[in-house]
């Protein structure tokens, strides 16, 4: 469980007691989970665990970057204007303008030639330690949209499967298509007793029972826990600047999350969020937008709750807003918002 939960940035998920089938599986340069009680649409919870492996697998394979057969690679490189393109990389496209739309342009699937640039060129297997990042950063500020905002030249016709952008416009798949692929397998798992979905730190839960399950949310300074939220449906992602990191060509910090408008890695003030939604791709826009606004406005991306950790090491809870959208997807063990040093909670893993 170790290697699962510090390769899925930092959201820990408790296993329910009973008969539930689980793999952990390496994917998505990280560690992906499925564990599923009670049959249902997809069969035998053991059924249906293969078939969430298989589909995630198959996921990595066609939006991987890194692999230059993979048809994001392919799409990236096809020097024509209009490229058809499968039913599953349409959706996924669409999903990605929709997500860049919603953020305001914070989120922009647009950046890969920065993020290359940056020195994100392969992928990462050791980080550059946190607080030696954060000690020579540069000043703190908020990330902006880009102003060419390059994203609006991207039409997607998901019924004819047809792309259309200029040629040289390259896309970077990240944890968008994380997200998006936990709801999918969310909405083929949502007959069975429960479900958990863990796309390298994208969460999907739900399932007829409604239990609830717990997901611990740890540190990026030391992995100790820093709160446990328990979910009965809906989605929870992570995302924070410490894990996917390095030293670029000058020797000075870096990591994945890019402020569009410099096109540089963003130091905000801001290490990592949590947060809360309906949907794992929701949660995943949300995650990476707050913690790319800033302290400042950072909250008023997180309406269904979540955590902020700050560079200082204390971090904010939202309280989980039960009553968003008439649901009563997310439940808080404890209820709390005092920011308090990052260090002081450890709770133990439930299983």
């Amino acid at each position: 469980m170790s290697e699962h939960t510090r390769t899925s940035e930092h959201t820990r998920m408790g296993a329910r007691a009973g008969a539930e089938a689980s793999s952990a599986f390496a994917c998505f340069g990280s560690t992906c989970a499925a564990l599923v009680n009670g049959h249902g649409g997809l069969g035998s919870p053991s059924a249906a665990v293969t078939t969430a492996r298989e589909r995630l697998l198959a996921g990595h394979r066609r939006f991987s970057r890194f692999d230059s057969a993979s048809e994001l690679s392919l799409l990236n490189a096809d020097p024509r204007e209009a490229v058809p393109v499968s039913a599953e990389m349409a959706r996924f496209l669409a999903a990605a303008i929709s997500v860049t739309r919603l953020s305001d342009g914070l989120v922009d699937a647009t950046l890969l030639p920065q993020l290359v640039r940056a020195g994100y060129d392969r992928d990462l297997s050791t980080p550059v330690p946190l607080a030696f990042a954060l000690s020579r950063a540069p000043a703190r500020r908020p990330a902006r949209a880009d102003p060419a905002a390059r994203w609006r030249e991207v039409e997607v016709d998901r019924w004819a499967r047809i792309v259309r952008r200029p040629p040289g416009l390259m896309l970077d798949s990240g944890g968008i298509v994380k997200g998006l692929l936990a709801d999918l397998l969310g909405s083929e798992l949502a007959t069975h007793a429960s479900f958990a979905i863990d796309c390298a730190g994208d969460l999907r839960i739900g399932g007829t029972a409604r239990l609830a399950r717990p997901v611990n949310v740890a540190s990026p300074f030391d992995d100790s826990v820093l709160h446990t939220f328990n979910l009965r449906e809906g989605g929870i992602a992570t995302s924070g600047i410490g894990r996917r990191s390095w030293l670029d060509a000058n020797g000075a910090p870096a990591h994945h999350l890019l402020d569009p408008a410099s096109g540089r890695p963003a130091f905000t003030g801001i290490v990592q969020v949590t947060a809360l939604a309906p949907s794992a791709l929701k949660a995943e826009m949300r995650a990476k937008a707050a913690l790319l606004a800033g302290p400042a406005q950072a909250q008023r991306w997180l309406p269904d709750g979540g955590l902020i950790v700050h560079d200082d090491g204390t971090h904010t809870v939202l309280p989980a807003r039960s009553q968003t959208g008439g649901r009563e997807a997310f439940q808080q063990q404890q209820q709390q918002t005092a920011r308090r040093p990052a260090r002081t909670v450890a709770m133990s893993i439930t299983k």
